[in-house]
């Protein structure tokens, strides 16, 4: 048995040396070293021999093992290498080449909905201001004529953090108490933009998380008239001079009294479309004069000043602009909607 076993051996190594590919390695270890394999095969026939014969046979059985192991890591290895570096010469790079050219980036249609409001009321001498999107429970509902457990609340889903007290601002408008308290008793005349989120269902018309603008103007003879001029001037720089405007009487806790804008549709001329459900109209922001608790809580005398306020979302101003029909496209970083606003 020992002239079979290095017969084998002999064959093993020669067939391993011609082994070429991963396949055929994977072939030679199961035919000699396989549960079925021929040195197993041999190794069950260790019963047949004498008892002095079965040490000697044994012992050079487990070299055998060994030797073939050593030379099966030893080609699988080197197999590795080639094709490694067969890979290699495929797929080298000739630097000599001229590089691809890297297409320049461009605005995201939000940011320029945003510079635009911006520029608009910029030339009626607002300032941009920016506040924090973390804020307190008593800037974003409290000191807004809001104490806990307001039913108005329910208006905004709102994001609270582990830390009591603190949540991811709702909207814009406890920026007006922090400018307020930050300038008393000087006029006023802001805007604050920035990311509000809220706990919604996503769809085609709601977002979790998105810009507002808010605008504030603080002064001792401030009327509705002047928020109208203003909100009318706006309406017809970002949407053109032919449009026309509307202001439907609505509530907010914060302003009083509150109003909602229209504008007619940009789609149909105010004739009635799908997108402004055929009334004519579509609603662009909400606005009214600042209530008295919130310009008191913000150190002005209501007796003395009086502020108007209005708000609004950049992406539902670039909606009706552009004609976007679903909100999810400004945040879903699809190539094929942004390079449209290149």
């Amino acid at each position: 048995m020992l002239d079979q076993l290095h017969e084998m051996e002999t064959k093993a190594l020669a067939e391993l040396a011609a082994s070429q590919t991963e396949a055929a390695l994977e072939q030679w270890h199961v035919a000699f070293l396989g549960r079925k394999g021929a040195l197993t095969e041999l190794l069950r026939g260790i019963g047949r021999l004498s008892a002095q014969e079965r040490p000697a046979f044994g012992q050079e059985a487990n070299r055998v093992k060994v030797a073939l192991e050593q030379a099966y890591e030893q080609r699988a290895v080197a197999m590795r290498q080639a094709a490694s570096q067969l890979q290699l010469a495929r797929e080298q790079v000739d630097v000599t080449l001229p590089g691809r050219p890297v297409g320049p980036g461009h605005e995201h249609v939000s940011t320029r909905t945003l510079r635009e409001i911006y520029d608009i009321f910029a030339a009626m001498g607002f300032q941009v201001v920016e506040a924090p999107e973390v804020e307190t429970d008593i800037n974003n509902f409290q000191l807004l004529n809001m104490p806990p457990h307001h039913p108005a609340r329910d208006m905004w889903n709102t994001f609270h953090t582990t830390r009591e007290g603190l949540l991811l601002r709702t909207h814009t408008s406890p920026g007006q108490i922090r400018v307020m308290r930050e300038r008393c008793p000087e006029p006023i005349r802001v805007i604050l933009p920035g990311k509000c989120y809220r706990y919604e269902q996503v769809t085609a018309r709601h977002e979790s998380m998105f810009y507002q603008v808010e605008g504030l103007a603080v002064g001792e003879r401030l009327t509705m008239g002047d928020l109208k001029g203003t909100l009318i001037s706006f309406s017809r720089q970002m949407f053109g001079p032919e449009r026309k405007v509307r202001f439907r009487a609505s509530y907010f806790p914060f302003t009083e009294p509150s109003a909602e804008v229209d504008i007619d549709c940009v789609l149909c001329g105010g004739k009635g479309c799908r997108v402004c459900k055929n009334s004519g109209w579509l609603e662009i922001l909400g606005c009214g004069m600042v209530h008295p608790n919130v310009l008191r809580n913000g150190g002005y005398d209501p007796a003395h000043y009086t502020g108007f306020a209005f708000g609004m979302g950049p992406e539902r101003i670039a909606m009706l602009k552009y004609g976007i029909d679903d909100i999810r496209y400004f945040f879903a970083n699809d190539l094929r909607f942004l390079q449209q606003f290149v």
